[in-house]
Protein backbone atom coordinates (compact mmCIF):
# COMPACT_ATOMS: atom_id res chain seq x y z
CA UNK A 1 0.00 0.00 0.00
CA UNK A 2 1.38 3.36 -0.99
CA UNK A 3 0.15 6.80 -0.01
CA UNK A 4 0.04 9.21 -2.87
CA UNK A 5 2.14 12.36 -2.92
CA UNK A 6 1.18 13.47 -6.42
CA UNK A 7 -1.88 14.52 -8.38
CA UNK A 8 -4.00 11.59 -9.52
CA UNK A 9 -5.35 12.02 -13.05
CA UNK A 10 -7.62 9.74 -15.11
CA UNK A 11 -4.62 8.75 -17.24
CA UNK A 12 -2.60 7.82 -14.16
CA UNK A 13 -5.56 5.80 -12.91
CA UNK A 14 -5.63 3.76 -16.13
CA UNK A 15 -1.89 3.13 -15.95
CA UNK A 16 -2.28 1.96 -12.36
CA UNK A 17 -5.00 -0.53 -13.33
CA UNK A 18 -2.82 -1.89 -16.11
CA UNK A 19 -0.10 -2.46 -13.51
CA UNK A 20 -2.50 -4.22 -11.13
CA UNK A 21 -3.03 -1.36 -8.66
CA UNK A 22 -6.22 0.34 -7.55
CA UNK A 23 -6.95 3.40 -5.37
CA UNK A 24 -9.00 3.83 -2.23
CA UNK A 25 -9.66 6.74 0.07
CA UNK A 26 -9.36 6.42 3.82
CA UNK A 27 -13.03 7.29 4.23
CA UNK A 28 -15.90 9.09 2.52
CA UNK A 29 -14.59 12.39 3.89
CA UNK A 30 -10.90 11.48 3.57
CA UNK A 31 -8.74 13.72 1.42
CA UNK A 32 -5.92 11.27 0.80
CA UNK A 33 -5.82 8.34 -1.59
CA UNK A 34 -3.65 5.29 -1.31
CA UNK A 35 -2.83 2.55 -3.79
CA UNK A 36 -3.44 -1.12 -3.10
CA UNK A 37 -1.60 -4.11 -4.53
CA UNK A 38 -2.83 -6.93 -2.24
CA UNK A 39 -1.04 -10.25 -1.97
CA UNK A 40 -4.33 -12.03 -2.73
CA UNK A 41 -6.76 -10.76 -5.36
CA UNK A 42 -10.42 -11.58 -5.76
CA UNK A 43 -11.68 -12.78 -9.15
CA UNK A 44 -14.89 -14.27 -10.50
CA UNK A 45 -14.24 -16.81 -13.28
CA UNK A 46 -16.48 -15.93 -16.21
CA UNK A 47 -16.59 -19.56 -17.32
CA UNK A 48 -17.56 -20.81 -13.85
CA UNK A 49 -20.03 -18.27 -12.54
CA UNK A 50 -22.46 -19.68 -9.97
CA UNK A 51 -26.04 -18.60 -10.67
CA UNK A 52 -28.47 -19.72 -7.92
CA UNK A 53 -31.86 -20.91 -9.17
CA UNK A 54 -33.79 -18.39 -7.09
CA UNK A 55 -31.74 -15.50 -8.42
CA UNK A 56 -32.18 -16.75 -11.98
CA UNK A 57 -35.95 -16.63 -11.46
CA UNK A 58 -35.65 -13.06 -10.18
CA UNK A 59 -33.53 -12.03 -13.17
CA UNK A 60 -35.96 -13.58 -15.66
CA UNK A 61 -39.04 -12.23 -13.88
CA UNK A 62 -38.41 -8.72 -15.15
CA UNK A 63 -38.93 -7.26 -11.70
CA UNK A 64 -36.05 -4.87 -12.28
CA UNK A 65 -35.46 -2.71 -15.32
CA UNK A 66 -31.77 -3.14 -16.12
CA UNK A 67 -29.86 -0.52 -18.11
CA UNK A 68 -26.21 0.10 -18.92
CA UNK A 69 -24.31 3.38 -18.78
CA UNK A 70 -27.45 5.49 -18.42
CA UNK A 71 -26.73 6.87 -14.95
CA UNK A 72 -23.10 6.33 -14.05
CA UNK A 73 -23.08 9.28 -11.66
CA UNK A 74 -26.15 7.95 -9.88
CA UNK A 75 -24.57 4.53 -9.44
CA UNK A 76 -21.28 5.78 -8.04
CA UNK A 77 -23.21 8.11 -5.70
CA UNK A 78 -25.25 5.12 -4.54
CA UNK A 79 -22.09 3.11 -3.95
CA UNK A 80 -20.57 5.99 -1.98
CA UNK A 81 -23.58 6.34 0.28
CA UNK A 82 -23.90 4.75 3.70
CA UNK A 83 -25.93 1.59 4.17
CA UNK A 84 -26.83 -0.80 6.95
CA UNK A 85 -23.61 -2.41 8.13
CA UNK A 86 -21.57 0.03 6.02
CA UNK A 87 -21.73 3.44 7.59
CA UNK A 88 -18.63 4.69 5.77
CA UNK A 89 -17.06 3.96 2.39
CA UNK A 90 -13.75 4.38 0.61
CA UNK A 91 -15.30 6.46 -2.20
CA UNK A 92 -14.56 10.11 -1.59
CA UNK A 93 -15.47 13.05 -3.88
CA UNK A 94 -12.12 12.86 -5.67
CA UNK A 95 -12.65 9.21 -6.58
CA UNK A 96 -16.16 10.04 -7.78
CA UNK A 97 -14.78 12.78 -10.01
CA UNK A 98 -11.98 10.60 -11.39
CA UNK A 99 -14.29 7.74 -12.30
CA UNK A 100 -16.88 10.02 -13.85
CA UNK A 101 -14.07 11.35 -16.06
CA UNK A 102 -13.13 7.76 -16.97
CA UNK A 103 -16.78 7.11 -17.82
CA UNK A 104 -16.92 10.12 -20.11
CA UNK A 105 -13.76 8.82 -21.80
CA UNK A 106 -15.39 5.41 -22.35
CA UNK A 107 -13.32 3.43 -19.84
CA UNK A 108 -15.67 3.18 -16.84
CA UNK A 109 -19.13 1.67 -17.04
CA UNK A 110 -22.20 1.14 -14.92
CA UNK A 111 -25.13 -1.23 -14.76
CA UNK A 112 -28.29 0.16 -13.22
CA UNK A 113 -31.29 -1.60 -11.71
CA UNK A 114 -34.55 0.31 -11.38
CA UNK A 115 -37.76 -0.56 -9.62
CA UNK A 116 -40.84 1.46 -10.56
CA UNK A 117 -38.51 3.98 -12.21
CA UNK A 118 -36.30 4.53 -9.16
CA UNK A 119 -32.61 3.59 -9.12
CA UNK A 120 -32.40 0.89 -6.45
CA UNK A 121 -29.11 -0.84 -7.21
CA UNK A 122 -26.19 -1.20 -9.55
CA UNK A 123 -22.46 -1.50 -9.95
CA UNK A 124 -19.60 0.17 -11.76
CA UNK A 125 -16.07 -0.62 -12.85
CA UNK A 126 -13.32 -0.08 -15.39
CA UNK A 127 -12.89 -1.94 -18.68
CA UNK A 128 -9.46 -2.28 -20.30
CA UNK A 129 -8.78 -4.82 -23.04
CA UNK A 130 -10.34 -8.08 -21.88
CA UNK A 131 -10.25 -7.15 -18.18
CA UNK A 132 -13.05 -5.65 -16.15
CA UNK A 133 -12.16 -4.20 -12.76
CA UNK A 134 -15.24 -4.25 -10.56
CA UNK A 135 -15.18 -1.32 -8.17
CA UNK A 136 -18.33 -1.26 -6.08
CA UNK A 137 -22.02 -2.11 -5.99
CA UNK A 138 -25.02 -0.99 -3.98
CA UNK A 139 -28.55 -2.16 -3.32
CA UNK A 140 -31.64 -0.47 -1.92
CA UNK A 141 -33.95 -3.36 -2.83
CA UNK A 142 -33.53 -7.10 -2.31
CA UNK A 143 -31.42 -8.69 -5.07
CA UNK A 144 -30.87 -5.45 -7.03
CA UNK A 145 -27.05 -5.57 -6.94
CA UNK A 146 -27.11 -9.33 -7.58
CA UNK A 147 -29.19 -8.85 -10.71
CA UNK A 148 -26.74 -6.17 -11.87
CA UNK A 149 -23.86 -8.62 -11.36
CA UNK A 150 -25.57 -11.32 -13.42
CA UNK A 151 -26.10 -8.84 -16.26
CA UNK A 152 -22.47 -7.74 -15.99
CA UNK A 153 -21.21 -11.31 -16.32
CA UNK A 154 -23.48 -11.94 -19.31
CA UNK A 155 -22.25 -8.74 -20.98
CA UNK A 156 -18.59 -9.57 -20.36
CA UNK A 157 -18.96 -13.09 -21.72
CA UNK A 158 -20.67 -11.83 -24.85
CA UNK A 159 -17.99 -9.17 -25.26
CA UNK A 160 -15.11 -11.67 -25.12
CA UNK A 161 -13.66 -10.64 -21.75
CA UNK A 162 -11.32 -12.95 -19.88
CA UNK A 163 -10.92 -11.44 -16.40
CA UNK A 164 -13.39 -10.11 -13.84
CA UNK A 165 -11.45 -8.57 -10.96
CA UNK A 166 -13.39 -8.08 -7.71
CA UNK A 167 -10.36 -6.77 -5.76
CA UNK A 168 -11.43 -8.60 -2.59
CA UNK A 169 -13.69 -11.55 -1.83
CA UNK A 170 -16.71 -11.08 0.39
CA UNK A 171 -19.20 -13.75 1.49
CA UNK A 172 -21.66 -12.09 -0.90
CA UNK A 173 -19.35 -12.51 -3.90
CA UNK A 174 -18.18 -15.99 -2.87
CA UNK A 175 -21.71 -17.25 -3.51
CA UNK A 176 -21.13 -16.54 -7.20
CA UNK A 177 -17.78 -18.29 -7.43
CA UNK A 178 -15.46 -15.46 -6.41
CA UNK A 179 -12.18 -16.67 -4.95
CA UNK A 180 -8.71 -15.38 -4.19
CA UNK A 181 -5.62 -15.94 -6.31
CA UNK A 182 -2.02 -15.02 -5.54
CA UNK A 183 -0.76 -11.63 -6.68
CA UNK A 184 1.71 -13.12 -9.19
CA UNK A 185 -1.01 -15.31 -10.68
CA UNK A 186 -3.34 -12.33 -10.90
CA UNK A 187 -0.79 -10.20 -12.73
CA UNK A 188 -0.06 -13.01 -15.18
CA UNK A 189 -3.78 -13.25 -15.93
CA UNK A 190 -4.03 -9.47 -16.12
CA UNK A 191 -1.30 -9.21 -18.76
CA UNK A 192 -3.03 -11.84 -20.87
CA UNK A 193 -6.45 -10.19 -20.46
CA UNK A 194 -5.17 -6.74 -21.42
CA UNK A 195 -4.01 -8.17 -24.74
CA UNK A 196 -7.41 -9.65 -25.56
CA UNK A 197 -9.56 -8.07 -28.27
CA UNK A 198 -12.67 -7.68 -26.14
CA UNK A 199 -15.27 -4.96 -26.34
CA UNK A 200 -17.81 -3.38 -24.01
CA UNK A 201 -21.11 -4.00 -25.78
CA UNK A 202 -23.37 -1.73 -23.78
CA UNK A 203 -27.09 -2.40 -23.90
CA UNK A 204 -28.00 -5.40 -26.03
CA UNK A 205 -31.30 -6.85 -27.26
CA UNK A 206 -33.02 -8.48 -24.26
CA UNK A 207 -33.23 -11.86 -25.98
CA UNK A 208 -29.45 -11.92 -26.45
CA UNK A 209 -28.78 -11.14 -22.80
CA UNK A 210 -31.39 -13.59 -21.54
CA UNK A 211 -29.94 -16.27 -23.81
CA UNK A 212 -26.53 -15.80 -22.22
CA UNK A 213 -28.06 -15.85 -18.75
CA UNK A 214 -29.72 -19.16 -19.65
CA UNK A 215 -26.28 -20.51 -20.56
CA UNK A 216 -24.95 -19.33 -17.21
CA UNK A 217 -27.70 -21.26 -15.47
CA UNK A 218 -27.06 -24.41 -17.50
CA UNK A 219 -23.32 -24.29 -16.81
CA UNK A 220 -23.89 -23.60 -13.11
CA UNK A 221 -26.35 -26.49 -12.83
CA UNK A 222 -23.94 -28.82 -14.66
CA UNK A 223 -21.08 -27.90 -12.32
CA UNK A 224 -23.30 -28.48 -9.30
CA UNK A 225 -24.33 -31.88 -10.64
CA UNK A 226 -20.70 -32.86 -11.21
CA UNK A 227 -19.83 -31.77 -7.67
CA UNK A 228 -22.63 -33.88 -6.26
CA UNK A 229 -21.44 -36.91 -8.24
CA UNK A 230 -17.88 -36.49 -6.99
CA UNK A 231 -18.93 -36.24 -3.34
CA UNK A 232 -21.52 -39.04 -3.56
Amino acid sequence: MSRRSFVTTPDLLLRAYRAGLFPMAESREGRRLYWLDPEARGVIPLDDFHLPRRLRRTVLSGRFTVTIDRDFAGVITGCAGSAKGREDTWINPEIESLFISLHHAGHAHSIECRLDGALVGGLYGVALGGAFFGESMFSRATDASKVALVHLVANLRLGGYGLLDTQFVTPHLARFGAHEIARDDYKTRLVAALEMKAGWLGELPPEQVLGEIAKLHEESAACQSIGEDVTA
